[in-house]
């Protein structure tokens, strides 16, 4: 897989974040020349610190997806772009309804009519979201599931990922879209729940607290940061790719509960309590969710290679070392 990105020109949007960080760290022992645009705005999630290793490594580009100008610029000579810019929080999108418009949907629309009229023949990955599909009709979910999303960031979701569809169907444009799962792991946000419920989980376990768990027998499957990556490299360098859409799943499937009980195993102690689901947030809650992402393994021979307990002590390892890079 390395070979394929030697010395390729690659621009990472969100390229300070949490997924983008770690797809930089691999980019960059592949031999690309990466260039990585993140706006810092610090309710997002990006972090100098994301690439401490490889700063000297990589072009960093302080701007922000709603730039047009901006955009124009840096999506021409790129021969890869890894379009995982966006707004993650499903509270946040519901409270700020039109920042999520902006940058989930209005945003993609200008990096690909920027791509379209400079650089055509760039091959985009977008980052989509399990968040589409809604409640699940039945388990596990396909890609064929109906889009039936709850909340405005999904909505917003479906709307960036079918540019990038449409932009294939009518322009021939090389792009695609994984919708991933929960993804875990080195780098992401742990200062708060706004990426994901496993970041603050693992701060307030980090520092001797306890956590909460809402509900606890919702059903998820997660996929180690890694794995993501891995099936963004191999949909970066494969044809196959090209206008599909991919579910990108994880292995086992667990309960809340469960994954509670494993992330103190993997800590080697700690507790949780238990509490009912807050009104308004179930409310956008999807229930129980796990994917089939056959199509994924099918098209580019991908398979997860990181179980759920070896992950989280993975990423306990790396907050240990690092934890307070990330909550200041």
């Amino acid at each position: 897989m390395a070979s394929s990105f030697q010395d390729k020109p690659i621009l990472i949007t969100g390229g300070l974040g949490f997924i983008g960080s770690n797809l930089a760290h691999r980019l960059v022992d592949a031999g690309a020349r990466v260039t990585l645009v993140d706006s810092l705005i610090p309710e997002y999630g990006g972090n100098l610190h994301n690439i401490a290793g490889i700063a000297d490594q990589v072009r960093v580009n302080i701007s922000d997806v709603r730039d047009e100008h901006a955009m124009k610029y840096l999506v021409q000579g790129q021969e890869v772009i890894f379009n995982l810019a966006g707004q993650t929080s499903h509270m946040d999108s519901m409270q700020d309804p039109q920042t999520d418009l902006e940058i989930n949907a209005k945003a993609q629309l200008s990096i690909l009519e920027a791509c379209r009229k400079y650089n055509p023949t760039v091959k985009i990955m977008f980052a989509s979201t399990r968040q589409i599909y809604g409640k699940p009709d039945y388990l596990p979910v396909d890609e064929s599931h109906p889009l039936r999303p709850v909340d405005v960031n999904g909505i917003n979701k479906m709307a960036g990922e079918w540019y990038h569809i449409l932009y294939h169907n009518v322009y021939g444009m090389r792009t695609c879209a994984l919708r991933l799962t929960n993804t875990y792991g080195p780098r992401m946000r742990v200062k708060d729940a706004r990426q994901t419920f496993l970041g603050i989980w693992i701060r307030l376990l980090l520092e001797g607290k306890s956590f909460e768990v809402w509900g606890g027998e919702q059903l998820r499957d997660f996929s180690y940061v890694d794995d993501t990556v891995d099936a963004l490299l191999l949909a970066g360098q494969s044809a196959a790719a090209d206008g599909k859409v991919f579910n990108v799943g994880g292995e086992p499937v667990v309960s809340l509960l469960e994954t509670a009980q494993l992330l103190i195993e993997a800590n080697g102690g700690g507790e949780f309590i238990t509490r009912t689901f807050p009104a308004e947030r179930k409310r956008i809650d999807i229930g129980d969710y796990y994917a089939d992402d056959r199509l994924l393994r099918r098209t580019l021979d991908w398979r997860p290679q990181t179980s759920l307990p070896d992950g989280l002590r993975l990423t306990l390892d790396f907050y240990r070392k690092h934890l307070a890079r990330y909550i200041g």
